[in-house]
């Protein structure tokens, strides 16, 4: 079984800075990426940011040039540096990693979600 958990989820003020980070435990063979996701109440999740290493990364253009996603693969980790955090950045922030499991006579892949952790941005 495969198990993400998100951590570092708080209030920050307009302006300000947090860090959230996620991590994968299990059985598993290889994470091929991994990312954030984020949900806005009445709204859809949506993509912020993924990172299949730190050199292949991809943003949505709402935080590009604020948010940097990072992964460390010896510790099956991504984190989500976020500045210059703006209201409209209030949501609840899914972690989401691309995994292969099972075993070499029935390999498989799929799609794997944390909890979610809230992130509020109010002054």
């Amino acid at each position: 079984q495969v198990q993400l958990v998100e951590t570092g989820g708080g209030l920050v003020q307009p302006g300000g800075s947090l860090t959230i980070s996620c991590a994968a435990s299990g059985s598993f063979f290889h994470i091929n990426f991994m990312g954030w996701y984020r949900q806005a109440p009445g709204m859809e999740r949506e993509l912020g940011a993924e990172a299949i290493s730190n050199d292949n990364t991809n943003y949505a253009d709402f935080v590009k040039g604020r948010f940097t996603v990072s992964r460390d693969n010896a510790k099956n980790t991504v984190s989500l540096q976020m500045n210059s955090l703006k209201l409209e950045d209030t949501a609840v922030y899914y972690c989401s990693a691309d995994i292969a499991y099972g075993n070499t006579s029935y390999p498989r892949r799929g799609a794997f979600w944390g909890q979610g952790t809230q992130v509020t941005v109010s002054s």
